[in-house]
């Protein structure tokens, strides 16, 4: 099973988005293959973030995040979560598919790599990215 966090920094909009995204999943019949979650990143503290994040697999973080998460990478580089901010697009649609497959994406990637926070190759900068779909459907190939 993937499973899944959004954060964001009180709750507010990653509530909204984790429901939305696990309402899809229960629509599809993938409760069995995908989880989503939420955590106000901002609001519990960066300090307490590891033993919350460590219970998934991927933490999709809002793109306002940028610093928390850096300062997250810096605390704990041992982390067993991938740690990805969301391109704004993205995060502002949020279209199932895509994000799921991003999710993947990362999840492998990450497996592989432990890269924390986690970026997809010439986008360092999350805040500079302009997709709304998955990095491998904007680059017509599976990330390595």
């Amino acid at each position: 099973m993937l499973k899944i966090v959004i954060c964001c920094g009180a709750g507010m909009s990653s509530s909204f988005l984790a429901q939305r995204l696990q309402r899809e999943v229960e629509k599809r019949g993938l409760q069995d293959e995908i989880n989503v979650d939420f955590y106000p990143l901002e609001a519990a503290g960066v300090a307490n973030a590891k033993e919350k994040l460590e219970n998934y697999d991927v933490a999709m973080c809002c793109p306002h995040l940028k610093i928390e998460v850096n300062q997250i990478s810096k605390m704990f580089p041992d982390l067993k979560c991938a740690l990805y901010i969301m391109p704004p697009k993205m995060y502002g649609t949020l279209y199932f598919d895509e994000v799921i497959q991003d999710a993947k994406d990362v999840k492998e990637a990450f497996d592989k790599t432990h890269m924390i926070p986690f970026h997809f190759p010439g986008e360092e900068n999350p805040l500079m990215i302009r997709r709304c779909e998955a990095y491998r459907n904007r680059h017509q190939h599976k990330y390595d």
